[in-house]
């Protein structure tokens, strides 16, 4: 699809999201430049016309640049979409700061949490970048599906009406649509929550539960993420769309989610520097489970499954045993957020 009104866009982040959303761009006719540090891997892009790394097989279009050079990637851009991980966030959006304006929209397309601040990514682009309009994408969004044309819907949040038209006008295709909310906090911190249940769901999948326990495992998921969040500031009915329980869908039954196949290899009995070296990828949820677990500690926020995944991750106890423990701490209601007849 052409589009006539055609932006100035700098992708930043090589992963597979990264580089999708960047494909997509340019198919819409938009001049888009992907950028990544690795000067291997941007080589090796340019001569296959593939990613990959991350996307085999997946011919990315003509008029995609790769490069590795950022004064060439952000001059004269209009957006910035920054798919990089959360730890290396806050360095990336500092390099930004000399080629972006009050005319700069900024759309953060991470999920995850900056373990020294509790800061989400947008939280982080607002500091380093306080000029700039700032926005959030995430939902149920697996890059390769999504490469492979399957039908598939987002969230774009921002507080600015003008950055989510923007987003939609961007990224709209017969397959790709965008949906647009206000809670800006609630969206983006579903997408960092839900993979701590990623992960939770694939040592289930591991254990070769019955239909019931999954049932009971991302009921519980999505009870204990809008608690958490809500606790924070964030709407609980964020986490009944497509942000909270459609991510949280996708990761928690997908082996295409890397936080999924990691908790699939801790459930075979693998260590967890052995999961994370098995997925071979950034998986945001081991460290998102651990600031996670302990800021609830902090503010005394209930989260049986999130406890039980700590203890297995960083205490080394035992899968059955933190499960156990989790089944006979306190019972809570069923469903916590509820509307009242005429309110």
């Amino acid at each position: 699809m052409t589009n006539n009104n055609n932006h100035k866009i700098a992708v930043l982040g090589g992963g597979s999201f990264g580089t999708i959303i960047a494909n997509m761009l340019a198919v819409n006719g938009h001049a888009t430049t992907l950028w990544m540090r690795s000067s291997e891997q941007c080589q090796a892009i340019n001569a296959s016309g593939e990613n990959a790394a991350y996307l085999p097989g997946f011919k990315l279009d003509p008029a995609l640049n790769v490069s590795t050079d950022i004064e060439q990637a952000l001059e004269g851009v209009d957006t910035v979409f920054f798919a990089v991980p959360s730890s290396a966030f806050r360095k990336v959006a500092k390099l930004v700061s000399p080629w972006v304006n009050a005319e700069t929209v900024l759309i953060s397309a991470a999920k995850g949490i900056e373990a020294e601040t509790f800061l989400l990514p947008s939280q982080i682009l607002e500091q380093e970048l306080p000029d700039c309009k700032v926005g959030v994408i995430s939902g149920p969004n697996l890059a390769k599906e999504i490469a492979n044309f399957e039908i598939t819907a987002t969230v774009i949040a921002s507080e600015h009406d003008s950055l989510c038209d923007r987003a939609q006008e961007l990224l709209a295709s017969n397959y790709f649509r965008i949906y647009a909310n206000h809670d800006r906090y609630g969206v983006e911190l579903a997408g960092a929550l839900k993979n701590i249940y990623a992960i939770v769901s694939g040592i289930a999948e591991a254990m070769k539960v019955g239909q019931n326990t999954k049932s009971v495992v991302l009921t519980r998921s999505l009870a204990e993420m809008s608690r958490f969040a809500s606790q924070l500031g964030a709407d609980p009915l964020t986490f009944l769309g497509l942000s909270g329980v459609g991510d949280l869908y996708v990761t928690c039954s997908s082996p295409l989610s890397r936080n999924f196949r990691v908790g699939l290899a801790l459930g075979e009995g693998k260590s967890l520097e052995q999961a994370i070296a098995d997925v071979g990828q950034v998986a945001e949820g081991v460290n998102t489970t651990k600031l996670v677990k302990e800021r609830a500690d902090k503010l005394g926020i209930y989260m049986p499954l999130a406890s039980a995944l700590y203890a297995i991750m960083f205490e080394q106890r035992p899968i059955v045993e933190s499960l156990q423990a989790m089944m006979v701490a306190e019972q809570n209601t069923d469903v916590e957020f509820m509307v009242k007849p005429n309110e």
